[in-house]
């Protein structure tokens, strides 16, 4: 059995340019965004897609849709595929949330796997929804490639998990861009090899720089 996902993040929002936290706020793609899925459906258009599956938040089912045009294939919504929820910090700019809750923001900044700012999801909560879904997703069709939309940390997180390391370090160690590619392939359900990471070269020349999104700690 060789299972290939393609996981992809979704294009640029209005947010994503604020830098605001949105995991649960229900916000549409940007120009920019439907731009960076059109050029990721022309890259994608050769391969042979099973079947395509999303997060059901606006950002991810319009990706998905672009991306799945050319294939003939509707998205299918998978609710365990939504981005994390951040609580009362949602829709607030990173600066706002440091200055506001201080002591939340320290210690998801320290432990975003364990922790959860009030009203918020944690990492672990997410790894729970997450990687039985995927895992089923590879189930349903071996010996295929299957296209998966989803969110920056939900996509790190499956990825951390899967590669192996220590997932509290995911905000750190991986970056996912807008609109970036990345490839598994499934020997297993369970035991999966990157083949190709953050990619964004269908509508960049360099991946951005991360280091001011970087961990004080």
């Amino acid at each position: 059995m060789t299972t290939r996902l393609l996981l992809v993040r979704h294009g640029e929002t209005t947010l994503t340019a604020e830098d605001r936290f949105a995991g649960a706020t229900d916000v549409p793609l940007g120009p920019a965004g439907r731009a960076q899925a059109e050029r990721l459906a022309e890259r994608l258009a050769p391969d042979r897609l099973a079947a395509v599956y999303s997060s059901p938040m606006q950002r991810t089912i319009e990706t998905a849709a672009i991306v799945a045009r050319p294939h003939g294939l509707e998205p299918i919504p998978c609710d365990a595929l939504r981005e994390i929820d951040h609580g009362r910090w949602e829709g607030l700019r990173r600066a706002d949330v440091e200055a506001q809750f201080p002591d939340e923001y320290s210690a998801w900044e320290e432990d975003p796997l364990t922790f959860a700012p009030l009203g918020g999801e944690s990492g672990i909560a997410v790894v729970a929804r997450a990687l039985p879904a995927i895992r089923g997703i590879v189930l349903a069709h071996p010996h295929a490639t299957v296209l998966v939309v989803s969110h920056k940390a939900t996509i790190r997180l499956i990825l951390a998990c899967v590669i192996g390391f220590d997932a509290r370090g995911y905000r750190d160690r991986l970056d996912q861009s807008p609109a970036c590619l990345n490839i598994l392939d499934f020997k297993t359900p369970v035991r999966a090899r990157l083949m190709l990471f953050n990619d964004v070269s269908h509508y960049a020349s360099a991946p951005p720089r991360s280091e001011l999104r970087l961990s004080k700690w």
